[in-house]
C-alpha cells in the first residue's frame, strides 16, 4: 500500500509537470504553454520600445509612490494615436535604472492607456519580436522563423522561441523535419547546460529529423543509469520511437517496462512515449504492438490502475479475462485498481465492432460486471459514480 501511495504522489507530480492543460492542442512533451512575447505584443493596444530617462523613489511618509520617466524610441503600434518618438511616458511607480536602459511598454486602452510593468529588453530582443511573422501567418511558417532562435545567446529570446514551439500543435511542427537543426539538437540533448524543460521538445525534434547515428545517441541517453527524476526524458523516448519504430520499442520494453528496479518516473516516461505514439505515431508502430507493450505493466500492481485505464481507451479487450483474475488478488486488492477494472468492464460491455455489432468480449465483460455487482457492490457503485474514459 505504501508503494501505491508513493506512486500516486510521484505520478501527480510528474503529471503536473509533463501534461499541460492544453495537451491535446499544444506540443507533446513541452512545458505548459504561456503567452509568448509576440503574443503579448499582438494583444496589446499599444506597444513601444522606450528607454529609461529618470526616476523618483517612493516616499512613504509623504504618500508618494514614486515615478519613472521613459522616453519613447520606437512605436510598434498604438490604437490611441498618442505615442510618438522622444515623447516622455511617466509611470506612477519607481523602477531603478540608468539612462539608456531599454524596455518594452505594453498598454491596454480603457479611458486612457493603462501600461503594464515595463519589460526590460535588449535591442536584439526587440528586433526579434518586431521581425517575427504576424499572427495571421501559418503556424509552420512562424515556427521556421522561431526555430533559428532556439538556444539563442540572449536567454529571453531562447526562452520565447521555445515557448512558440511549446504552444504549437504537433501537426504544425512535423512539416519542419527536413529543416530542423539536427547537429544542434544532438548537442542540446546531451548538454548539461540545456534547460531540462526543453529536452522533451529537442528529443522529439531529433526523432523527426534524425538518422541511424542519432538513434544510438538517443538510446544511450535513455539508458543512462539514474535514480533521479529526469524532466524531458519522455520526449527523448517519444522521439526515439518516432525514429526507430518497433526496434526502439523493444529497447523500452526491456529496459523501461520490464525492469522493475528503475525509478517509477522512468517507467512513467516510457508510458508517456507509448501514449504519444498511439495518438501521433501515424502507424509507425502498430496499435496492437503498442497494446502489447502496455500490457507488460499489468504485472506491476503499483502501475496497474493507470495501465488498465489506457488499455480501456485503447480497446484492448484481450485482457478481459486476466483482469477478472487479478481482481482482489495479492497486490491488486487496492480500491484504485479495483475501480479501474470495473471501469474497464463498463467500457468493454458497450464495445462495438466496426459493423456496429457487440464486440466479442462485450458479453463476457457484462457477465463479470454482474458478478462484481453481487460480490463487491460498493466498489462498482464508486466506479460508476466517477466513470469516464476519454
Amino acid at each position: 500500500m505504501r508503494t501505491i501511495l508513493f506512486r500516486t504522489f510521484i505520478c501527480s507530480a510528474i503529471a503536473a509537470l509533463l501534461i499541460p492543460a492544453q495537451a491535446a492542442l499544444a506540443c507533446p512533451f513541452c512545458e505548459a504553454p504561456s503567452l509568448t512575447l509576440t503574443e503579448q505584443l499582438n494583444q496589446a493596444d499599444a506597444a513601444a520600445l522606450v528607454q529609461w530617462a529618470k526616476g523618483e523613489p517612493a516616499d512613504r511618509e509623504k504618500g508618494f509612490p514614486g515615478t519613472t520617466t521613459y522616453e519613447v524610441i520606437e512605436v510598434v503600434h498604438d490604437s490611441s494615436g498618442t505615442l510618438k518618438p522622444k515623447l516622455p511616458v511617466v509611470l506612477d511607480r519607481y523602477r531603478a535604472g540608468k539612462e539608456g536602459d531599454l524596455f518594452l511598454l505594453l498598454g491596454t486602452q480603457t479611458d486612457s492607456l493603462e501600461w503594464s510593468s515595463p519589460l526590460e529588453v535588449t535591442d536584439t530582443a526587440f528586433q526579434y519580436m518586431k521581425q517575427a511573422p504576424t499572427k495571421e501567418t501559418p503556424t509552420t511558417t512562424r515556427l521556421e522563423y522561431f526555430m533559428q532562435f532556439l538556444e539563442y545567446s540572449d536567454p529571453m529570446i531562447a526562452t520565447d522561441a521555445y515557448g512558440e514551439f511549446a504552444n504549437a500543435p504537433y501537426e504544425d511542427i512535423t512539416p519542419l523535419a527536413d529543416k530542423m537543426p539536427r547537429d544542434k539538437l544532438r548537442k542540446w540533448i546531451v548538454d548539461e547546460n540545456t534547460p531540462a524543460t526543453r529536452l522533451g521538445l529537442y528529443g522529439l525534434m531529433l526523432g523527426l529529423s534524425g538518422e541511424e547515428q542519432d538513434a544510438e545517441l538517443m538510446k544511450k541517453r535513455i539508458l543512462e543509469p539514474t535514480e533521479e527524476f529526469r524532466l524531458g526524458i519522455d520526449g527523448i523516448m517519444g522521439g526515439y520511437l518516432v525514429l526507430t519504430g518497433e526496434k526502439g520499442l523493444e529497447v523500452l520494453d526491456e529496459h523501461k517496462l520490464r525492469d522493475e528496479t528503475i525509478p517509477f518516473s522512468e517507467t512513467y516516461a516510457a508510458m508517456q512515449a507509448l501514449r504519444f505514439m498511439w495518438t501521433y505515431g501515424d502507424g509507425r508502430i502498430t496499435k496492437e504492438r503498442l497494446r502489447a507493450s502496455m500490457r507488460i505493466l499489468l504485472d506491476r500492481p503499483e502501475l496497474a490502475d493507470l495501465v488498465i485505464t489506457d488499455l480501456a481507451r485503447w480497446q484492448d479487450w484481450s485482457v478481459t479475462d486476466r483482469l477478472m483474475e487479478l481482481y482482489g488478488q495479492d497486490g491488486y486488492d487496492i480500491p484504485s485498481i479495483k475501480r479501474a477494472i470495473v471501469r474497464f468492464f463498463l467500457v468493454a460491455e458497450k464495445a462495438k465492432t466496426a459493423e456496429g455489432a457487440p464486440a466479442p468480449h462485450a458479453a463476457k465483460a457484462a457477465d463479470y460486471l454482474l458478478k462484481l455487482r453481487e460480490t463487491d457492490p460498493k466498489t462498482v457503485k464508486a466506479a460508476e459514480r466517477f466513470f469516464f474514459v476519454n
